[in-house]
Protein backbone atom coordinates (compact mmCIF):
# COMPACT_ATOMS: atom_id res chain seq x y z
CA UNK A 1 0.00 0.00 0.00
CA UNK A 2 1.27 3.46 -0.90
CA UNK A 3 2.68 5.66 1.86
CA UNK A 4 -0.14 8.19 1.91
CA UNK A 5 -3.44 8.37 3.75
CA UNK A 6 -6.85 9.79 2.88
CA UNK A 7 -8.51 12.28 5.21
CA UNK A 8 -11.75 14.24 5.00
CA UNK A 9 -14.11 16.31 7.16
CA UNK A 10 -17.29 15.38 8.98
CA UNK A 11 -19.40 17.21 6.36
CA UNK A 12 -18.68 14.36 3.92
CA UNK A 13 -21.23 12.17 5.75
CA UNK A 14 -19.24 8.99 5.07
CA UNK A 15 -20.72 6.05 6.95
CA UNK A 16 -19.09 5.44 10.37
CA UNK A 17 -18.39 1.77 9.57
CA UNK A 18 -16.44 2.78 6.44
CA UNK A 19 -14.42 5.34 8.42
CA UNK A 20 -13.53 2.70 11.00
CA UNK A 21 -12.78 -0.03 8.45
CA UNK A 22 -10.38 2.22 6.52
CA UNK A 23 -8.96 4.09 9.52
CA UNK A 24 -9.81 7.49 8.03
CA UNK A 25 -8.84 10.65 9.89
CA UNK A 26 -11.79 13.06 10.08
CA UNK A 27 -11.52 16.82 10.59
CA UNK A 28 -14.57 17.94 12.59
CA UNK A 29 -16.95 20.67 11.48
CA UNK A 30 -18.71 22.48 14.30
CA UNK A 31 -22.23 23.64 15.12
CA UNK A 32 -23.76 25.27 18.16
CA UNK A 33 -27.04 25.57 20.02
CA UNK A 34 -26.73 28.72 22.09
CA UNK A 35 -23.33 28.72 23.79
CA UNK A 36 -22.81 24.96 23.53
CA UNK A 37 -20.50 23.96 20.68
CA UNK A 38 -20.72 20.45 19.21
CA UNK A 39 -18.78 18.59 16.55
CA UNK A 40 -15.73 16.93 18.09
CA UNK A 41 -15.73 15.33 21.55
CA UNK A 42 -19.27 16.59 22.17
CA UNK A 43 -21.81 15.47 19.58
CA UNK A 44 -25.54 15.07 19.13
CA UNK A 45 -27.11 12.02 17.55
CA UNK A 46 -28.85 13.06 14.29
CA UNK A 47 -32.36 12.38 15.65
CA UNK A 48 -31.70 14.50 18.74
CA UNK A 49 -30.26 17.31 16.59
CA UNK A 50 -33.25 17.45 14.24
CA UNK A 51 -35.76 17.08 17.09
CA UNK A 52 -34.14 20.10 18.76
CA UNK A 53 -34.64 22.05 15.53
CA UNK A 54 -38.25 20.89 15.27
CA UNK A 55 -38.85 22.33 18.74
CA UNK A 56 -37.77 25.74 17.47
CA UNK A 57 -34.15 25.98 18.58
CA UNK A 58 -31.94 27.37 15.84
CA UNK A 59 -28.37 26.08 15.54
CA UNK A 60 -25.53 27.84 13.80
CA UNK A 61 -22.74 26.20 11.81
CA UNK A 62 -19.07 27.01 12.24
CA UNK A 63 -15.93 26.30 10.20
CA UNK A 64 -13.26 23.82 11.20
CA UNK A 65 -10.49 24.72 13.67
CA UNK A 66 -6.96 25.23 12.25
CA UNK A 67 -5.43 23.99 15.53
CA UNK A 68 -7.33 20.71 15.27
CA UNK A 69 -6.37 20.36 11.58
CA UNK A 70 -2.71 20.89 12.52
CA UNK A 71 -2.84 18.37 15.37
CA UNK A 72 -4.42 15.62 13.25
CA UNK A 73 -2.29 16.22 10.18
CA UNK A 74 0.95 16.49 12.15
CA UNK A 75 0.34 13.11 13.78
CA UNK A 76 0.16 11.53 10.31
CA UNK A 77 3.21 13.41 9.01
CA UNK A 78 5.25 12.23 11.99
CA UNK A 79 4.31 8.66 11.03
CA UNK A 80 5.94 9.30 7.64
CA UNK A 81 2.67 9.56 5.72
CA UNK A 82 1.71 11.98 2.96
CA UNK A 83 -1.91 13.18 3.03
CA UNK A 84 -4.67 13.45 0.42
CA UNK A 85 -7.44 15.51 2.02
CA UNK A 86 -10.92 15.64 0.47
CA UNK A 87 -12.58 18.91 1.44
CA UNK A 88 -16.05 20.43 1.72
CA UNK A 89 -16.84 22.92 -1.07
CA UNK A 90 -14.74 26.09 -0.84
CA UNK A 91 -17.75 28.01 -2.22
CA UNK A 92 -19.88 27.12 0.82
CA UNK A 93 -17.44 27.51 3.72
CA UNK A 94 -14.01 28.78 4.73
CA UNK A 95 -13.13 25.27 5.89
CA UNK A 96 -11.30 24.24 2.70
CA UNK A 97 -9.17 27.38 2.88
CA UNK A 98 -8.33 26.64 6.53
CA UNK A 99 -7.06 23.21 5.49
CA UNK A 100 -5.01 24.64 2.60
CA UNK A 101 -3.35 27.25 4.82
CA UNK A 102 -2.56 24.72 7.56
CA UNK A 103 -1.24 22.25 4.98
CA UNK A 104 1.10 24.88 3.50
CA UNK A 105 2.46 25.74 6.96
CA UNK A 106 3.05 22.08 7.77
CA UNK A 107 4.80 21.36 4.48
CA UNK A 108 7.28 24.11 5.30
CA UNK A 109 7.96 22.42 8.64
CA UNK A 110 8.05 18.91 7.09
CA UNK A 111 9.69 19.48 3.68
CA UNK A 112 9.92 15.73 2.97
CA UNK A 113 6.17 15.29 3.31
CA UNK A 114 3.36 16.27 0.95
CA UNK A 115 -0.25 17.31 1.65
CA UNK A 116 -2.62 17.57 -1.32
CA UNK A 117 -6.06 19.14 -0.79
CA UNK A 118 -8.85 18.16 -3.17
CA UNK A 119 -11.69 20.71 -3.17
CA UNK A 120 -14.76 18.54 -3.84
CA UNK A 121 -16.86 21.61 -4.73
CA UNK A 122 -19.63 19.62 -3.13
CA UNK A 123 -21.35 18.91 0.17
CA UNK A 124 -22.52 16.01 2.32
CA UNK A 125 -22.38 12.71 0.43
CA UNK A 126 -21.68 14.71 -2.72
CA UNK A 127 -18.29 15.18 -1.10
CA UNK A 128 -18.46 11.72 0.46
CA UNK A 129 -18.65 9.76 -2.80
CA UNK A 130 -15.21 11.18 -3.66
CA UNK A 131 -13.93 9.78 -0.37
CA UNK A 132 -15.31 6.33 -1.23
CA UNK A 133 -13.81 6.62 -4.72
CA UNK A 134 -10.42 7.74 -3.38
CA UNK A 135 -10.24 4.79 -0.98
CA UNK A 136 -11.18 2.40 -3.79
CA UNK A 137 -8.37 3.82 -5.98
CA UNK A 138 -5.90 3.85 -3.08
CA UNK A 139 -6.59 0.16 -2.40
CA UNK A 140 -6.01 -0.61 -6.08
CA UNK A 141 -2.47 0.80 -5.74
CA UNK A 142 -2.91 4.19 -7.39
CA UNK A 143 -0.49 6.92 -6.31
CA UNK A 144 -1.72 10.02 -4.50
CA UNK A 145 -1.22 12.09 -7.66
CA UNK A 146 -3.13 9.56 -9.78
CA UNK A 147 -6.04 9.54 -7.33
CA UNK A 148 -6.12 13.35 -7.25
CA UNK A 149 -6.19 13.50 -11.06
CA UNK A 150 -9.04 10.96 -11.31
CA UNK A 151 -11.09 12.77 -8.66
CA UNK A 152 -10.55 16.06 -10.50
CA UNK A 153 -11.60 14.49 -13.81
CA UNK A 154 -14.78 13.08 -12.25
CA UNK A 155 -15.63 16.02 -9.96
CA UNK A 156 -18.05 17.82 -12.31
CA UNK A 157 -19.88 14.53 -12.91
CA UNK A 158 -20.87 14.10 -9.24
CA UNK A 159 -24.43 15.42 -9.26
CA UNK A 160 -26.34 16.39 -6.13
CA UNK A 161 -29.99 17.40 -5.98
CA UNK A 162 -32.12 17.69 -2.89
CA UNK A 163 -35.44 18.89 -1.58
CA UNK A 164 -36.45 20.30 1.78
CA UNK A 165 -39.63 20.02 3.77
CA UNK A 166 -39.52 23.50 5.31
CA UNK A 167 -38.35 26.51 3.31
CA UNK A 168 -37.84 28.61 6.43
CA UNK A 169 -34.48 27.01 7.24
CA UNK A 170 -33.15 27.92 3.79
CA UNK A 171 -34.58 31.42 4.18
CA UNK A 172 -32.68 31.90 7.45
CA UNK A 173 -29.46 31.01 5.66
CA UNK A 174 -30.19 33.43 2.83
CA UNK A 175 -30.77 30.67 0.26
CA UNK A 176 -34.34 31.75 -0.58
CA UNK A 177 -36.25 34.99 0.05
CA UNK A 178 -38.68 35.43 2.94
CA UNK A 179 -41.56 35.87 0.48
CA UNK A 180 -40.68 32.59 -1.27
CA UNK A 181 -40.54 30.79 2.09
CA UNK A 182 -43.91 32.14 3.28
CA UNK A 183 -45.79 31.60 0.00
CA UNK A 184 -44.16 28.23 -0.62
CA UNK A 185 -45.15 26.95 2.80
CA UNK A 186 -48.77 28.07 2.33
CA UNK A 187 -49.28 26.25 -0.98
CA UNK A 188 -47.15 23.17 -0.18
CA UNK A 189 -44.44 24.12 -2.67
CA UNK A 190 -41.26 22.05 -2.39
CA UNK A 191 -38.06 23.36 -3.98
CA UNK A 192 -35.50 21.26 -5.83
CA UNK A 193 -31.96 22.48 -5.25
CA UNK A 194 -28.66 21.45 -6.78
CA UNK A 195 -24.96 21.97 -6.15
CA UNK A 196 -23.42 23.72 -9.15
CA UNK A 197 -20.08 22.96 -10.83
CA UNK A 198 -18.63 25.92 -8.91
CA UNK A 199 -19.74 24.31 -5.63
CA UNK A 200 -22.62 26.64 -4.79
CA UNK A 201 -26.26 25.90 -3.99
CA UNK A 202 -28.78 26.79 -6.69
CA UNK A 203 -32.58 26.64 -6.71
CA UNK A 204 -33.63 24.50 -9.65
CA UNK A 205 -37.40 24.66 -9.80
CA UNK A 206 -40.29 23.68 -7.55
CA UNK A 207 -42.95 21.01 -7.39
CA UNK A 208 -46.13 20.77 -5.36
CA UNK A 209 -46.22 18.16 -2.61
CA UNK A 210 -43.70 16.04 -0.80
CA UNK A 211 -44.22 12.77 -2.70
CA UNK A 212 -43.84 14.56 -6.02
CA UNK A 213 -40.61 16.19 -4.85
CA UNK A 214 -39.06 12.82 -3.97
CA UNK A 215 -40.10 11.28 -7.29
CA UNK A 216 -38.71 14.34 -9.08
CA UNK A 217 -35.26 13.76 -7.55
CA UNK A 218 -35.20 10.30 -9.13
CA UNK A 219 -36.67 11.30 -12.51
CA UNK A 220 -34.13 14.12 -12.81
CA UNK A 221 -31.36 11.70 -11.93
CA UNK A 222 -32.56 9.34 -14.66
CA UNK A 223 -32.45 12.19 -17.20
CA UNK A 224 -28.93 13.21 -16.15
CA UNK A 225 -27.26 9.77 -16.26
CA UNK A 226 -24.32 9.14 -18.59
CA UNK A 227 -24.34 5.33 -18.91
CA UNK A 228 -21.45 5.20 -21.39
CA UNK A 229 -19.11 6.89 -18.91
CA UNK A 230 -20.56 5.82 -15.54
CA UNK A 231 -22.21 2.43 -15.18
CA UNK A 232 -24.84 1.27 -12.73
CA UNK A 233 -22.18 -0.25 -10.47
CA UNK A 234 -21.15 3.31 -9.48
CA UNK A 235 -22.16 4.45 -6.01
CA UNK A 236 -25.42 6.31 -5.54
CA UNK A 237 -26.02 8.00 -2.19
CA UNK A 238 -29.26 9.06 -0.52
CA UNK A 239 -28.98 11.55 2.32
CA UNK A 240 -31.67 12.61 4.75
CA UNK A 241 -32.43 14.80 7.74
CA UNK A 242 -34.12 12.38 10.15
CA UNK A 243 -36.60 10.99 7.62
CA UNK A 244 -35.27 7.49 6.97
CA UNK A 245 -38.52 6.06 5.55
CA UNK A 246 -38.61 8.66 2.79
CA UNK A 247 -34.87 8.19 2.10
CA UNK A 248 -35.49 4.45 1.83
CA UNK A 249 -38.31 5.00 -0.67
CA UNK A 250 -35.94 7.11 -2.82
CA UNK A 251 -33.27 4.39 -2.52
CA UNK A 252 -35.82 1.77 -3.65
CA UNK A 253 -36.70 3.87 -6.72
CA UNK A 254 -32.98 4.14 -7.54
CA UNK A 255 -32.51 0.38 -7.17
CA UNK A 256 -35.44 -0.14 -9.54
CA UNK A 257 -33.35 1.69 -12.15
CA UNK A 258 -30.75 -1.08 -11.82
CA UNK A 259 -28.21 0.51 -9.47
CA UNK A 260 -26.55 -1.99 -7.15
CA UNK A 261 -24.42 0.17 -4.83
CA UNK A 262 -26.78 2.50 -2.95
CA UNK A 263 -25.89 3.95 0.45
CA UNK A 264 -28.11 5.92 2.84
CA UNK A 265 -26.89 8.21 5.60
CA UNK A 266 -27.95 11.12 7.78
CA UNK A 267 -27.08 14.66 6.77
CA UNK A 268 -24.52 15.84 9.32
CA UNK A 269 -25.65 18.61 11.69
CA UNK A 270 -23.31 21.26 10.29
CA UNK A 271 -25.15 20.97 6.95
CA UNK A 272 -28.52 20.10 8.48
CA UNK A 273 -28.35 23.49 10.22
CA UNK A 274 -29.17 25.10 6.85
CA UNK A 275 -31.40 22.44 5.28
CA UNK A 276 -33.41 21.50 8.36
CA UNK A 277 -35.32 18.34 9.29
CA UNK A 278 -36.83 16.53 6.33
CA UNK A 279 -34.14 17.27 3.77
CA UNK A 280 -33.69 14.42 1.28
CA UNK A 281 -30.92 14.41 -1.30
CA UNK A 282 -29.65 12.22 -4.09
CA UNK A 283 -26.01 11.92 -5.22
CA UNK A 284 -24.97 10.16 -8.42
CA UNK A 285 -22.41 10.13 -11.23
CA UNK A 286 -23.78 11.43 -14.52
CA UNK A 287 -23.54 14.24 -17.06
CA UNK A 288 -21.50 17.31 -16.13
CA UNK A 289 -23.23 19.57 -13.66
CA UNK A 290 -23.56 23.18 -14.79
Amino acid sequence: MSDYVITTDSNSDVLPAFIKENNLTIIPQYYAFGDTVYGDQLNMEPHEFYETMRKGELPKSMANNPEVIRERFEKLLKEGKDILHIAFSSALSGSCNNVVMTANELMEEYPDRKIVVFDSLNASLGEGVSVYRAVELWKSGKSMEEVYDILTEERDHVNVSFTVNDLNHLQRGGRVSKTTAVVGSLVNIKPILTVTASGELKADGTVRGRKKSLKTLVSRMEAALDPDAYGKDRMVAVLHGDCLDEAQSVADMVKNLGFTNVVINDVSPSIGTHAGPGVVGLVFYGKKRS
